[in-house]
């Protein structure tokens, strides 16, 4: 998910500006081209900052554009100094905030105004009107088996389906699956159903092909056997993908332990990425090449989500050189426990049968991280009115 985004086309401002800003969850931009492919991908946004370097006739005609498109869409405009003649023009075209450049105070108190307006605009949409939701994907990845990364996939959807969204589960394993007995579902509705409807297929054609679960998940099952994942094209999970996205507030894929083109076709269009590491030599050396991968495929940094399964084993590798032989930090550590085996082996989440259990409490904190709702601890004030650690 990106509810904020910040165009700078100057290097160096985007240098010095963009850690503060990545750190509250703002995605930074080089230009306008790249803000006109990044909105259609996340119409979640709320807020734009323009920076100083975005020329003007281009920010004003995006700005009148946006308030007939995406009313909800608040503007922040950065001006190197600030002309009535130009305040003038920008109110006329829908700019909400101008700021000076060297002001960054004042461009914390007009970000959070536009946040604040952005959202009760958003509560009295949702009061008047039907809107369609348009799901954030997360693929939870692992290049290893047997890291858990079903287990993390299951749990995590229920997880977010228990704060009341609609959540769709697609298990992308497409030769092994395991999300049937993750969940005890019959296998009799699975993505093969929908083969017929390739090319045209639309929300109820979805529906006739997922399998409901008790805790309000529904399950895109893998095919029944290994030769019929062969049928599933990544043009077909693609079109899955397009459908269910506005169907579903989230979407949970779930992948096996190899790259394939139906798995490259989920992650281009996901919003968070989730890899799974355990306290093992080879799962290390596995997340260590995924990053790299990520990297060439230029999947963004800031929406990496690094999971530490069975964090507390006692195998000789400390939290601190797992994290300094990944190369990123952990943002959530889950302990080792013998009731997720029981939970596997019955076919019920531990999410859904002990959501005080220490295991759950972590998947939840990771649903939290997903679904923007995380309050991270800190100390100071920092972007948007948050406080962050000194």
């Amino acid at each position: 998910m990106t509810l904020y985004v910040y165009v700078e086309p100057d290097d160096a401002r985007r240098t010095r500006v963009g850690p503060a800003f990545r750190e509250v969850g703002c995605t930074m931009l080089a230009g306008m081209a790249d803000l006109e492919t990044h909105l259609p991908r996340y119409p979640e946004t709320i807020l734009v900052i323009l920076g100083a370097g975005v020329d003007l006739g281009e920010a004003l005609m995006f700005t009148a554009y946006q308030r007939l498109q995406r009313p909800l869409i608040g503007v922040v405009l950065i001006r190197r100094a600030i002309e009535p003649a130009v305040v003038l023009e920008c109110l006329r075209s829908g700019v909400r905030e101008i700021v000076e450049e060297s002001d960054d105070e004042g461009l914390r108190a007009a970000t959070i105004r536009s946040i604040d307006l952005s959202k009760a605009l958003s509560s009295t949409l949702r009061g008047t009107t039907e809107q369609a939701p348009y799901a954030r994907v997360v693929t939870v990845f692992a290049g290893k088996g047997g890291c858990g990364r079903s287990t993390v996939a299951a749990n995590l959807a229920v997880a977010l389906a228990g704060g009341g969204r609609r959540v769709l589960l697609f298990d992308l394993d497409l030769q092994f699956g395991d999300v049937a007995i993750m969940l005890r579902l019959a296998p009799d509705r699975n993505i093969t159903g929908g083969l017929s409807m390739s090319g045209r297929l639309d929300e109820p054609g979805l529906r006739s092909i997922v399998a409901g679960h008790r805790s309000g998940v529904d399950a895109l099952l893998a095919p029944p056997s290994p030769a019929e994942g062969e049928r599933i094209s990544r043009e077909f999970v693609v079109e899955v993908l397009d459908v269910a996205r506005p169907v579903y507030d989230f979407i949970v894929v779930d992948t096996p332990a190899v790259v394939t083109d139906q798995v490259l076709a989920a992650l281009d269009m996901t919003d968070w990425y989730v890899s799974i590491v355990t306290p093992d030599l080879p799962a290390l050396k596995s997340v260590r090449l995924t990053s790299e991968m990520f990297d060439l495929l230029d999947y963004p940094k800031d929406r990496r989500l690094l999971v530490f399964n069975r964090a507390d084993t006692e195998v000789g590798l400390a939290k601190a050189d797992v994290e300094a032989a990944v190369g990123m930090p952990f943002a959530v550590q889950v302990p080792s426990s013998r009731d997720v085996t029981v939970s596997v082996n019955q076919g019920e989440p531990l999410t859904m049968t002990d959501p005080l259990h220490p295991v759950s409490r972590a998947i939840r904190q990771l649903a939290d991280r997903c679904a923007g709702v995380e309050a991270p601890p800190a100390r100071r004030r920092g972007l948007f009115g948050r406080r962050r650690s000194g």
